[in-house]
């Protein structure tokens, strides 16, 4: 078990179920995962158990409530989904982990920032158990590693790139949405949008930082990272 931090704990009260975790297979289709969410979300807040769901995509484009029109360089390149997470375009697919985190914070912690950073927390474990470092930034949400191979920025400043995503919605206090970790996902599908609005940083994944890993693998590590930051789960079909 991975270590737990105060400043990240988000447990639940006591005597909550543990959260059910749900990996689902093949390639999700979107629509078809937003309508289970909903299902799931309205469940959760009349008082059922918690879920935490992992999906693979086929390729396509989110925009969140902030995306901008122009960042779609390419909008005929893949389906393009409007959704109701916070954030701007994202990209999934197919080898990319999407966790669908699905929790009832009035359980928890009342604080939507701070289950931000607990999100950010269970993805930089999750890497810290590969020996990567990621890296958690103030003016930018997700988690991000630093490319000393690669050349300086304009400014002077060491390149870094995006390795997780995060895009999270609320309602009744209930959290849907959640992270997406590239693992081994075709980078670039990514150019046909600006990840999130920012356009001064690249995207990896484990595998281009030389990790050869399998998804299974990776599935372990993100369950055992989150345990140690939101508490027990339960095997869920």
């Amino acid at each position: 078990m991975l270590r737990t931090d105060l400043q990240f704990s988000m447990f639940p009260i006591e005597g909550s179920k543990p959260v059910r975790w749900r990996i689902a297979d093949g390639l999700m289709p979107y629509p078809e995962a937003v309508e289970t969410m909903e299902r799931e979300v309205a469940a959760i807040a009349e008082g059922g158990d918690e879920l935490v769901w992992l999906v693979e995509h086929p390729p396509l484009y989110t925009a969140g409530t902030s995306a901008d029109a122009k960042d779609l360089v390419q909008p005929d390149r893949f389906p393009v989904f409007a959704t109701g997470r916070g954030g701007e375009y994202t990209y999934h697919g197919p080898g990319q982990r999407v966790a669908y985190v699905m929790l009832d914070l009035k359980r928890r912690r009342q604080d939507v920032r701070a289950f931000v950073a607990a999100l950010e927390e269970v993805v930089i474990r999750t890497l810290e158990s590969m020996n990567v470092r990621g890296e958690r930034r103030e003016d930018r949400v997700g988690v991000w590693v630093r490319r000393p191979e690669k050349p300086l920025l304009p400014d002077g400043s060491m390149s870094e790139d995006k390795i997780a995503a995060l895009g999270i919605r609320l309602r009744k206090w209930v959290t849907f949405h959640g992270l997406s970790l590239n693992v081994e996902p075709d980078l670039d599908h990514f150019t046909g949008i600006v990840p999130c609005g920012i356009s001064a940083y690249g995207v990896t994944s484990l595998v281009d930082l030389g990790l050869p890993v399998m998804m299974t693998d990776v599935d372990i590590r993100l369950r055992e990272a989150f345990e140690s930051v939101f508490g027990e789960t339960v095997h869920d079909r």
